[in-house]
C-alpha cells in the first residue's frame, strides 16, 4: 500500500489520554498495514533527549528534537504518532511549519480529571512541591488555537476519540476508509 507520510502531533496535560488515543490508534493503523512510527514524549525524554530538564528552553530543545525525526520519518512515506505533553504552543507551531504535514489532536481533559487519572502520583508530587515547573501546575499549558482535531477524553469514549482521529486522516488523504464515529 502507498501512503503518504504523516505527523500526529497529541498535545495535552499529563494525564489527558495522549498515550491511550495513540496506543489504539497504532493498533488499527497496524491492522491496517500502514508503516507507523510512535514517538511518546517519555520514552523520548530517555533515550533522545536525555540530560534536558524542564525548563522552557530545555522543553523547547525537546519538542525539536521530536520534531526533526519526525519531520524525517514524515519525508519517507511514514505516519509518525506524537504523544508528548509540548505546554507551548509557538514551538508546536514553529515545528508544524518544518514538517508540514502534520495533523494537531488536542487531546483536552480538565485539570481536576488529569488529576483523578494520575496513576504516577506526578500531580500529587507537584502539588506538595516536589516537583518543580509542572505543567498545569505551576508551569503553563498553552492549548492550541485551531487543532485539527480535538479529544475530548472527559466526554467521550476511546473509540469516539480515535475515530476523530482516524476520520480527519482520511479526510486529509493520509489514509483510506473512514470509519463511524
Amino acid at each position: 500500500m502507498k501512503q503518504g507520510g504523516v505527523t500526529v502531533w497529541l498535545t495535552g496535560l499529563s494525564g489527558a489520554g495522549k498515550s491511550t488515543i495513540t496506543e489504539a490508534l497504532q493498533a488499527k493503523l497496524i491492522a491496517e498495514g500502514y508503516s507507523i512510527e510512535v514517538l511518546d514524549g517519555d520514552v523520548v525524554r530517555t533515550n533522545l533527549t536525555k540530560g534536558l530538564g524542564f525548563s522552557k528552553e530545555d522543553r523547547d530543545e525537546n519538542i525539536r528534537r521530536i520534531g526533526f525525526v519526525s519531520n524525517l520519518l514524515t519525508r519517507h512515506g511514514v505516519i509518525v504518532l506524537v504523544s508528548a505533553i509540548s505546554p507551548y504552543r509557538e514551538i508546536r507551531e514553529e515545528v508544524r511549519g518544518k514538517i508540514g504535514n502534520f495533523v494537531e489532536v488536542f487531546v483536552n481533559a480538565p485539570l481536576n480529571v488529569c488529576e483523578a487519572r494520575d496513576v504516577k502520583g506526578l500531580y500529587k508530587r507537584a502539588r506538595a512541591g516536589e516537583i518543580k515547573s509542572f505543567t498545569g501546575i505551576d508551569d503553563p499549558y498553552e492549548p492550541p488555537f485551531n487543532p485539527e482535531v480535538e479529544c475530548r477524553t472527559d466526554l467521550e469514549t476511546l473509540e469516539e476519540s480515535v475515530a476523530k482521529v482516524w476520520n480527519k486522516l482520511t479526510e486529509l488523504g493520509y489514509i483510506h476508509q473512514a470509519v463511524a464515529v
